[in-house]
């Protein structure tokens, strides 16, 4: 990582029509996280200590998205979309008072790894001025190209619509990211001008601009995959078939087994330990940390969830918010559980909603057994203590405490707390009517 202060400049501020939608194109999600926060976690993770975020008028809730990726991070306004060098001047009172190397990226790059940026750094330390990153491809229509000289340095950078027809031969692409090394760098974005056919500054001419005076531009070749950009809903759908493909590689390689990898949908964040099973169509979603030997059935959601060694968790269960469970805990199908904490041992095999409480260990929960945690206004909270059985079909209407050892009757709606090691039921006295049922049949057939 480099020594020397960095500044990241991410350019976020076209308006995504491509994407046909009214959010704009950053804010939309890959993993469960934005394809901006990707992009500002990235560079954070590099090193970069300074971060800009370009956007256009009238973006708000997309300066919010940035600052809740990057709290420190200081938002710029493009109030006319002339270009890429007209982007980055858009940040011209922060580049005044940076003295160390610039980044340049864009917010429709969620692939980008941080060691990338990292290898460009070291490039600039090694005597580059200039390193733009750039992957070779067997279909660079598009693409601007990047020509390479006789010596292996970058000559220039040409956007298709302006490349000759032997330059856009060229299958080595331009991704736009960037980085600098030079102290007149505002002055070279002020000598970019606009004569090309969309009469917009574009920040690849100052490739040329850098030859000029006499500064070194070299190449950084990185994967197609990484360098990926997002203009359609159709490209983000291929980002999020790489990414989980990468997700689940790695979790793999760190010693969780997938029984049908294909099926197994991470988040951003989603950590799985060593000897860790999961079985077909699991979906995580954001907060999700689950330890050694736990074994995933199949068709569960999980999300914002941590889950304790050795525990086995569905088929066909649902984890929310909250969740936090202890060691050897087994969770069955069709089981919901919400910002509740469960202790080691407990058993909650079928049928149960458990949201908003806190269950001892070695506790058994009952087949059918509800928290009743919400009187139309406010959540409650229920308590169930250590080594307790909850008989089946069970409501426990919260506000609500269990003691440790006490047994609930199956079929009971209880109200009021029970003391430990007592025994609770709540039930109407049942009645038996004398051949009713063939009274009633009668009465029924007679009428049709």
């Amino acid at each position: 990582m480099t020594h020397t202060p960095v500044l990241s400049i991410i350019l976020a501020a076209g308006k995504g029509t491509r994407m046909c939608s009214k959010l704009p194109k950053p804010m939309h999600r890959l993993a469960h996280r934005s394809i901006l926060g990707h992009v500002l976690a990235t560079v954070r993770k590099a090193g970069h200590k300074k971060i800009a975020v370009v956007i256009g008028p009238d973006m708000d809730h997309l300066a919010e998205e940035a600052h809740s990726h990057a709290a420190n991070c200081i938002i710029c306004v493009q109030a006319n979309r002339l270009g890429t060098a007209n982007a980055v001047l858009s940040a011209q009172n922060v580049l005044a008072e940076h003295t160390g190397d610039v980044f340049v990226l864009f917010a429709d790059t969620p692939l980008l790894r941080p060691e990338t940026l990292i290898n460009a750094s070291a490039m600039l330390n090694k005597g580059a001025n200039l390193v733009v990153m750039g992957f070779e491809t067997n279909n660079p229509k598009g693409y601007g190209r990047l020509v390479i000289d006789s010596q292996g340095n970058l000559a220039a950078i040409r956007e298709h619509s302006e490349a000759t027809l032997q330059e856009q031969t060229i299958r080595i692409c331009n991704s736009g990211v960037m980085a600098f090394r030079c102290s007149n760098f505002i002055a070279m974005l002020n000598q970019i001008d606009n004569n090309n056919i969309k009469q917009e500054y574009y920040l690849t001419d100052i490739v040329e601009v850098a030859h000029r005076h006499k500064l070194s531009c070299s190449v950084l070749l990185c994967d197609e995959e990484e360098l990926l950009g997002i203009n359609d809903r159709v490209q983000l759908a291929v980002a999020e078939s790489k990414f989980q493909n990468q997700a689940r590689n790695a979790a793999m390689y760190s010693g969780a087994t997938l029984i049908d990898p294909s099926t197994v949908w991470f988040a951003y964040d989603t950590t799985l330990g060593q000897d860790v099973i999961v079985e077909p169509n699991v979906f995580f979603g954001p907060g999700v940390n689950i330890a050694d030997g736990t074994h995933i059935r199949a068709n569960c959601y999980i999300e914002g969830t941590i889950i304790g060694s050795g525990s086995c968790i569905g088929p066909y269960a649902r984890l929310r918010p909250g969740a936090k469970l202890g060691t050897d805990v087994n969770i069955g199908n069709f089981v919901e559980v919400k910002n509740t904490i469960i202790g080691d041992n407990v058993k909650a095999n079928h049928l149960s909603y458990l949201g908003d409480g806190t269950i001892g260990s070695g506790a058994n929960i009952g087949a059918g057994t509800i928290f009743c945690n919400y009187d139309g206004f406010n959540k409650h909270s229920t308590v169930i203590g250590e080594k307790s059985f909850i008989g089946s079909n069970t409501s426990l209407v919260a506000p609500i405490q269990i003691g440790s050892g006490a047994i609930i009757g199956s079929g009971s709606v209880i109200t009021r707390s029970v003391p430990d090691n007592a025994l609770a039921i709540e039930r109407n006295r049942q009645v038996h009517k004398k051949i009713w049922a063939n009274k009633f049949r009668t009465l029924i057939s007679r009428k049709r």
